[in-house]
């Protein structure tokens, strides 16, 4: 079985980080090693939670244990997101360097949890400036959101060649792909939802339509993130693993919705993380 290991975040009550994660890797057929960097009550997008940081020798603990283990051998990819603290910072590195001494093919993918449109950054001073200058360099994938896409690299995201000028300067940073999660922009259908691909094979867009639900949940870009890592690791096709994610998206999204619940319906939609009704194609657009 292909083992992915996953640092970040944790909640107890709702789905963001590893909580959103960890079940759809393991739906689509992984063994998920948690490793986490917080442990909070709930997401900080309630204002309001409890729990901590988890210190940097913590975290570097458990990865000790599981490196004792010999897990660390068998990891096909590691995946990192929220960190908390930008201290941290050393420890996901080293994690990244130990798992492909063991496995030179192993990917490092990168979710650059830093902040949204609309919200501007929500993590500590020095976590930004991490992603941007040591993690991002370092990354196979990364899959900001479009206004981490244009803090990382500092080109505005307006329409669809502005958005390609962006992630061209982020695979110039170091990765081989960069997938934007959430794309908005103005030559688009204000009620369609996009995320775009750019990678060796080409750039490819998939469109989805976008729902009513307020406020919108968190977590999504977390899940996406495991969903499209968990695809392209099986296919070694962008383009398939980018329909697959837009589409399992939706549909958590539907469901989540018809339940007039704010937290992402992932267990309620567990059937079409793997198998999803309905399937939006990713079209090449370079």
């Amino acid at each position: 079985m292909r083992t992915i290991l996953t640092i970040q975040s944790h909640v107890a009550f709702g789905h963001v980080g590893n909580r959103a994660a960890v079940f759809p890797l393991e739906r689509l057929g992984f063994d998920a090693i948690a490793v986490n960097t917080v442990q909070f009550s709930n997401h900080t997008g309630y204002g309001a939670w409890t729990g901590m940081v988890l210190p940097p020798d913590h975290v570097a603990d458990v990865l000790r244990g599981v490196e004792a283990r010999g897990a660390m051998d068998g990891v096909h990819a590691v995946l990192t997101g929220y960190m908390g603290d930008a201290t941290l910072g050393d420890v996901v590195l080293s994690a990244v360097d130990r798992v492909k001494q063991g496995n030179s093919q192993a990917l490092y993918c990168c979710d650059p949890v830093m902040g949204d449109v609309g919200r501007g950054f929500f993590v500590r001073p020095g976590i930004p400036e991490f992603f941007r200058d040591r993690a991002v360099p370092r990354a196979d994938i990364i899959t900001p959101n479009q206004f981490e896409l244009e803090y990382l690299t500092g080109c505005p995201v307006t329409d669809l060649p502005s958005a390609m000028s962006a992630t061209r300067a982020a695979r110039a940073l170091g990765p081989r792909w960069v997938l934007v999660t959430s794309l908005t922009r103005a030559d688009a259908p204000d009620d369609r939802i996009e995320m775009l691909l750019d990678g060796p094979d080409g750039a490819f867009l998939v469109a989805t339509p976008r729902l009513d639900i307020s406020p919108m949940p968190n977590g999504a870009g977390d899940c996406v993130t495991a969903l499209f890592l968990a695809k392209f690791l099986e296919t070694g096709d962008g383009q398939k693993a980018l329909s697959h994610a837009a589409s399992a998206i939706y549909a958590v999204f539907r469901a989540t919705r018809d339940s007039g619940q704010r937290e992402l319906q992932i267990i309620a939609a567990q059937e079409q993380l793997v198998r999803p009704q309905m399937l939006f194609t990713a079209s090449r657009v370079n």
